[in-house]
C-alpha cells in the first residue's frame, strides 16, 4: 500500500506493500520514561478491496470501498477490554445525493443508519448493533449502501481478524472475527500515549506579515535559494512564513515548489533575524525525518505546526500532520493518511499516530 506516487515522489511517509510495519517515530523528551517501549508502531495492511491501519495506541480501523469510487465503510475500533466498534459508512459529499433515509443492506438484512447534524457526510450506526454489523461484515457475501451501490466484502474478514490479532482480541467475546468465549478482561489494556507539552506560547510582535522578505541571513543558505529558484517568479514564492518561537527564537517558512493543489514549504529555525538557520526537524510516524511540509502553517496560539498533504485535489487521500513545538524541537503530536482515494474525507481517515 505505498502511498501515491505524487505524495511519494516528494518523499512523504506511507504503508508499504502488503502492510510492513513502520518503526515506531522518535519520541519526544517529554515523554514518559518507557513510554517507547509501551507503544506498538503503526501499522497497515492490504486485504483484497479492504485495507486496516493501527495507530501507536492501537486504535485500529478497516475500510472497504463502494465500486462506484464515492462510497465507503469504516469499522473502527479502540484498544482494550472495553470498548465496542463503531461503524460509519458515507459518500463523497459532492456526489450529488440527499441525506434521506441511509441504509446499509448486508446479505438482505438492513441496518439503517443515522446522519449526525455535525458530520453531513457520513452515516454512523447505533453503537447497540455495532459489533453484530462488524461480524455480518466478516461473514457476509454482499452489501450495498442504498438501493444499488455496492460495497466489496472481499478482504472485510482479513482485515478484522488482523485487528484482532493486532488488539489480542481473538476468542474473546470482543473479537470482531473470531469470537470464542475468553471475557473481555483477556484483552489487553490500551498502551499510553506519548505525553508532548507545548511550549508557552509568545508574543508576536512584529511577525505575522502577509508577506515578510527573508532575512539575509537565510537567504543566503544554498538549499534556500534553490528553493528560491525553483519558484522564481510564481506568485508561491510571495508565500513566506514566520513566527516567534521564543525571544531567541524564529521560525521561518520558504517556498520550495508549488502543484496543482499542493505547495511545499521547507522550515527553518533561527536566531533573530534570521541568523544562525538550522532545518526543523518534522518526523513521521514511520521515522522519517524532513524539514519540509506540504499545505503547512504555523499557530502561535497552539504552538503547532499543521501540514495536509492531498492525494488529490478534492482532498479525499493524503497526509495530515501536526507537530507541537516544545521549547526544544518540533514534536509530532498527531498525524493521519489515508492511502487510497475512496472518497472519503479527512475526518474519517485512520489516525497513524497519536499523543495527550
Amino acid at each position: 500500500m505505498r502511498f501515491l506516487s505524487l505524495l511519494a515522489g516528494l518523499g512523504l511517509a506511507a504503508c508499504s506493500p502488503g502492510g510492513t510495519a513502520a518503526p515506531p517515530a522518535p519520541q519526544a523528551a517529554d515523554t514518559p520514561k518507557g513510554a517507547a517501549a509501551a507503544n506498538p508502531p503503526s501499522e497497515a495492511r492490504v486485504f483484497r478491496d479492504w485495507i486496516a491501519v493501527c495507530d501507536n495506541g492501537n486504535a485500529c480501523f478497516a475500510y472497504g470501498r463502494g465500486e462506484d469510487g464515492i462510497r465507503w465503510i469504516r469499522v473502527a475500533m479502540a484498544a482494550g477490554a472495553e470498548p465496542r466498534p463503531e461503524v460509519a459508512a458515507g459518500r463523497w459529499p459532492d456526489d450529488g445525493a440527499e441525506n434521506g433515509p441511509f441504509i446499509l443492506t448486508i446479505d438482505e438484512t438492513d441496518y439503517p443508519m443515522a446522519f449526525a447534524e455535525d458530520a453531513p457526510d457520513a452515516a454512523t450506526l447505533p453503537p447497540a448493533r455495532a459489533l453484530e454489523v462488524a461480524r455480518a461484515l466478516a461473514d457476509g457475501a454482499t452489501a450495498r449502501i442504498g438501493p444499488d451501490q455496492v460495497i466489496s466484502l472481499a478482504g472485510a474478514a482479513a482485515a478484522l481478524l488482523w485487528i484482532d490479532e493486532r488488539q489480542g482480541r481473538v476468542d474473546t467475546v470482543t473479537a470482531l472475527r473470531r469470537p470464542g468465549r475468553q471475557p473481555a478482561s483477556a484483552v489487553p489494556a490500551a498502551p499510553a500515549l506519548p505525553v508532548v507539552t507545548p511550549a508557552p506560547a509568545v508574543a508576536q510582535t512584529g511577525f505575522g506579515d502577509q508577506k515578510p522578505a527573508l532575512p539575509a541571513a537565510l537567504d543566503a543558505v544554498p538549499a534556500v535559494a534553490a528553493c528560491r529558484a525553483e519558484t522564481g517568479e510564481h506568485w508561491a514564492a510571495h508565500q513566506i512564513m514566520s513566527a516567534r518561537l521564543d525571544a531567541s527564537t524564529e521560525l521561518w517558512a520558504v517556498p520550495c515548489f508549488v502543484g496543482a493543489y499542493n505547495i511545499g514549504h521547507d522550515w527553518y529555525v533561527t536566531g533573530p533575524d534570521g541568523r544562525d538557520p538550522r532545518p526543523a526537524r518534522l518526523s513521521s510516524s514511520s521515522g522519517e525525518v524532513t524539514a519540509g511540509t506540504i499545505n503547512g502553517g504555523y499557530s502561535p496560539e497552539s504552538r503547532t505546526l499543521s501540514a495536509f498533504a492531498k492525494g488529490r485535489g478534492i482532498g479525499d487521500c493524503g497526509i495530515a500532520s501536526t507537530w507541537t513545538w516544545t521549547g526544544r524541537a518540533f514534536v509530532l503530536t498527531s498525524e493521519s493518511e489515508m492511502s487510497e482515494c475512496w472518497g472519503i474525507p479527512a475526518d474519517w481517515w485512520p489516525t497513524t499516530w497519536r499523543t495527550r
